[in-house]
């Protein structure tokens, strides 16, 4: 099963939820951090690195002996990767997006296709549960590399077989195309949220771009307690502003993690806070128990819709 640790938005406190997740998991499981841009899970899961490798995207080089400056390449590139200047074809690598229609359409084969890097496919294990070598795999972007999606898509591919282990998405923020290529696979989706009139907004949003893909969603209240001492400031947009949100929209709530200078403290100094913190300890248990339910409800369904 492939279970997605999302948010709408980041410092909701997701990779330390997918972190304490994956150090408890009872069942063979790899972490896998989707969160390209800015890779964080392993400063908490501390892996042995084992593997690595330069992830690149297929781009168009030109031979120019070949090239009759028909202009057919340029006229399709809806990016402008290809451009005829004078009596020159010129390719920019850094703006395709790597369709590879331009090889398809020249008449005269003068495009070859070439390599852009993107960025590293980086591969190990740590030690999960009862577990001495469960899975890690994460993205690392190129600096300067403008798209996370093609990565994404490199570092998926390198996922065991299905049955093999179950999979921890550790997912970028937000609702943009990174957020939605990580969670699209996933049986599960797990939406971390915080008590704040930002957390509320972003959360409708992640909400509603998940939810038509049709998995078990889920949500997570970190520091779930914040707008619970009487200040009326964040009335409606707090955590009572989450909470009647999920009820109106269905949604179960698998976890509140009340606000914990220890969790922060273990945070600090790169620990995996359900080890640190015997109260975050118990929260995470219940957590997972809840989510393994639901995708043991999933499993069934199909079944019987088989």
């Amino acid at each position: 099963m492939i279970y997605a640790i999302a948010s709408g938005k980041g410092g909701t406190g997701k990779t330390t939820v997918t972190a304490s997740l994956a150090a408890l998991w009872d069942r063979p499981v790899m972490a896998v951090d989707l969160d390209v841009e800015e890779p964080n899970l392993h400063l908490f899961l501390h892996p042995e690195l084992t593997g690595g490798e330069t992830a690149l995207m297929e781009v168009p080089v030109v031979d120019a002996a070949r090239c009759t400056l028909c202009g057919q390449c340029a006229a399709f590139c809806q990016f402008k990767a290809l451009s005829v200047m004078g009596k020159t074809l010129l390719a920019f690598p850094e703006m395709c997006h790597g369709c590879g229609g331009c090889l398809l359409l020249c008449p005269e084969k003068a495009l070859a296709p070439g390599g852009r890097e993107l960025g590293q496919v980086v591969s190990g294990h740590f030690r999960a549960g009862r577990s001495e070598d469960a899975g890690f795999l994460m993205g690392r972007l190129r600096v300067g590399e403008a798209m996370s999606p093609p990565l994404m898509r490199q570092v998926k591919a390198r996922l065991p077989e299905s049955g093999a282990a179950d999979i921890l998405i550790d997912s970028p923020p937000g609702v943009s195309c990174p957020a939605v290529n990580a969670v699209m696979d996933a049986d599960v989706i797990v939406l971390v949220t915080e008590p704040t009139p930002f957390g509320l907004h972003d959360f409708r949003l992640a909400v509603e771009a998940f939810r038509p893909l049709g998995k078990p969603l889920g949500a997570v209240v970190n520091r779930s307690d914040i707008n619970r001492s009487g200040d009326s400031r964040g009335a409606g947009m707090g955590d009572s502003g989450v909470q009647n949100f999920c009820r109106a929209e269905g949604i179960p709530v698998w976890a509140e993690i009340p606000f914990s200078r220890a969790v922060a403290e273990a945070y600090s100094r790169g620990e995996v806070a359900a080890r640190a913190v015997p109260e975050m300890h118990a929260v995470v248990l219940a957590l997972m128990a809840r989510m393994q339910g639901a995708a043991a409800s999933q499993t069934t369904g199909e079944a019987l819709h088989a």
